[in-house]
Parts: structure tokens; sequence; C-alpha cells
């Protein structure tokens, strides 16, 4: 099975979300659990770049100006290839619903567009949300909606 940066991030954010481990400062012990865990060096030091680019990039954002708040969003066609439609309509129902601002969602483009895969599926979108959303201050509620999310479906309903 190929791993890949998301899957990586994915560990780290299921295993160390609610630790006091910091990611800076526990690099290579982080490295040496994730090698024993079957996850390729690459993949890696990628993810560690991925997540290093989220503090960069939300940096840089909150400088520039905020887009207005009912915005329309048009996508790049190449932001479209690796957000389908499904993904884009997602996006939207966050925004509309409050979940997010223009500022996260340009966040959330950006991340997605950092990772090296062709495609994101709706769940690793998903996490990818969560994982934006918990990198900012003042996100709890919203932090606790994605997080809901993801509950409801993994129950799985007994008749």
């Amino acid at each position: 099975m190929k791993e890949t940066v998301i899957d990586v991030l994915m560990y780290l954010f299921q295993n160390y979300i609610d630790g006091d481990l910091e990611i800076g400062s526990d690099r290579e012990t982080l490295k040496v659990e994730l090698t024993a865990a079957g996850f390729p060096h690459a993949e890696i030091a990628k993810a560690f770049n991925w997540l290093e680019g989220l503090s960069i990039v939300h940096d840089g954002i909150l400088k520039k100006p905020e887009p207005a708040a009912h915005s329309t969003r048009i996508y790049t066609l190449h932001e479209m290839r690796k957000l389908n439609l499904e993904c884009r309509g997602f996006m939207l129902y966050l925004e509309q619903n409050g979940i997010v601002d223009t500022t996260t969602r340009e966040l959330i483009i950006d991340r997605v567009m950092a990772l090296e895969s062709l495609e994101i599926s709706l769940d690793q979108l998903k996490w990818i949300v969560l994982m934006v959303l918990f990198n900012q201050p003042g996100q709890e509620a919203a932090i606790a909606w994605m997080e809901d999310l993801f509950f409801e479906e993994s129950v799985v309903s007994i008749h």
C-alpha cells in the first residue's frame, strides 16, 4: 500500500491532536515513530513541510484584505481538477453555514493545492478542513461541528 502525505497528516492529527506534543520540538521523535508505523521517509518530510506551510500561509493570508463576505469563489482549472464538484460543493456548504469564512476557505484551498495528489476525495478534504481549523485560534465551534460530522458518518445504524 502506498502511503501518501495525507495519510501521514491524518495519522499525526488522530494521534497527537489532544496531546502535549509540539511537532517542531519533537520532530525527530515523530520521525522515528512514523517510520516505525510504516510511513516512507519522503512522505514524512513532505508532511512536516505541509504543516510548516500551514503556519506560513496562515500568516500571509491574514495580512491580505479579506474578500467580501458574499463574494463568490471562482476556482481555477487546476483547482477544479484537484477539488471535484463534490468537494467544491462541500466547501460552499461550509462557507454558507458559517463553518469557515473566506480567509479560512483560502487557507484550505492553499493546503489542498500543496498536496501532490492529482485529486482529493471528500473524506480527505474533511480532514484538511479539520487540520486547518485546528491551527486557527477561536475556531472551537467549527472544530466541534466538523468532529460531529466525522462521528455522525462513522456511526452505523442497525435495523
